[in-house]
């Protein structure tokens, strides 16, 4: 499929650059285990919210704690959404901007088919959830939730049963969740923005640009790490949701080596920090994020509520409906071979893994929503996530069944 060209040497899913196949194959087998720690500590939260235990699990999440004088006493729960996922934005950061500057993302004309994907595969969902909710007079609000697209679970699911498919398909998965990423921090900076407070958010800014300056200098880490904590409470205070000051801190770390390195910064530092975002924070994040009784009332209230059918039919329908329409769209105006054996079944099947929206789902879910509608919005994530994690295992399993009945070799890596 990636060797197929229409003559002119431009393929649907072209040859991998180095720097992004190196990308891809580090992230392939950090996501993994992040996946699994990621589930390992949902379930624990659905079973305990669930228990007769259920009154600890809420006491422990709606504990405050921090300074109050700083504007900083928090739940805990709050904690683990404002605080730990900045680290989870960092890495994310860190990841587009090593993507941009040697990746998929440093060509424009490699990078323009999975972008376009990625907005076809945001618009489709946000469309869907907004005509289901419109018909039923729900609430529109919610339209973000399904536009986002989880990168440890998607990846696990495609190197779990996809892994006869090309590399360069995986990479195609891998780019356009990136930007899919890039769009949900986007939505998050700007939808929910509340309140803002113009002195603290120069604050931020003056923050983020002297920590800029000072790793571009290879300041020593703990003054970096102050630094970045302080950007963090001003962008926190100003009413901008303060896990974008992750995005935004990364996106200032250099990604190219100098002469004399063997890596850049940017390539150091994810590699520091992804085991603890992987690790503990985004576990952290989704322990407190998923927790909720899980009954045959509250099931039942998700398939009868416009919000929960509009997050299930837009992340299971819309994220591949749109994904492939928008990339058979983009072929077209790209003049790239559409008609690669079996590329768009490919293509479908692992668009079918960008329907799993999960970390980020979840934490627009609770920006958006709060009380009854949040834990409906949860209810919609979950069931949405499972199907599309089932239905992507069938499809990529059938696929990877077909390229191995064709006597192809298992990709390098």
């Amino acid at each position: 499929m990636a060797g197929r060209s229409d003559g002119t040497g431009r393929t649907l899913f072209g040859p991998l650059t180095k720097g992004g196949e190196r990308n891809f194959l580090d992230t392939l087998r950090a996501e993994n285990v992040g996946a699994l720690l990621l589930l390992f500590s949902s379930v624990i939260a659905l079973v305990w919210a669930s228990s007769p235990w259920a009154s600890v699990y809420r006491t422990i999440s709606d504990t405050v704690v921090g300074p109050a004088r700083l504007g900083l006493d928090l739940t805990i729960a709050t904690w683990a959404t404002d605080g730990l996922l900045a680290v989870f934005f960092f890495v994310v950061g860190l990841e587009l901007k090593r993507e941009f500057s040697v990746g998929e993302l440093s060509s424009p004309r490699r990078a323009t088919l999975p972008v376009i994907a990625a907005l076809g595969g945001m618009a489709a969902p946000a469309a869907i959830y907004l005509l289901v909710n419109t018909v039923a007079n729900g609430d529109p609000a919610g339209w973000a939730v399904p536009t986002a697209t989880d990168i440890a679970f998607a990846v696990a699911v495609m190197s779990a049963f996809g892994r006869r498919l090309p590399t360069s398909l995986r990479a195609f998965l891998l780019t356009l969740a990136v930007a899919d990423d890039f769009g949900g921090i986007i939505i998050i900076a700007t939808v929910f923005a509340h309140g803002l407070n113009l002195l603290w958010l120069l604050a931020g800014v003056a923050g983020i640009a002297a920590f800029g300056w000072l790793v571009r200098r290879r300041t020593s880490p703990a003054l970096l790490f102050i630094v970045g904590v302080l950007s963090w409470w001003a962008v926190h205070s100003s009413g901008i949701h303060a896990t974008i000051t992750g995005a935004a801190l990364a996106f200032t770390v250099p990604a190219v080596p100098r002469d004399a390195e063997s890596e850049s910064l940017a390539e150091r530092y994810e590699h520091v920090w992804r085991p603890f975002s992987a690790g503990f924070a985004v576990p952290v994040f989704a322990f407190f994020a998923v927790g909720m009784p899980v009954t045959p009332g509250m099931l039942g209230d998700a398939f009868a509520s416009p919000i929960a059918l509009g997050i299930i039919l837009g992340l299971v329908l819309g994220k591949p409906i749109g994904i492939v329409a928008a990339t058979l769209l983009g072929a077209r105006l790209l003049r790239l071979h559409p008609d690669a054996r079996g590329a768009w079944n490919d293509l479908l099947a692992v668009s079918c893994t960008a329907g799993i929206g999960f970390t980020v789902s979840l934490l627009i879910n609770s920006l958006t929503f709060d009380g009854r509608a949040e834990e409906i919005g949860k209810a919609g994530i979950l069931i949405a996530s499972l199907l599309s994690a089932g239905l992507a295992a069938v499809l990529l399993a059938w696929r990877s069944r077909v390229h191995e009945r064709r006597g192809e070799a298992l990709p390098r890596g």
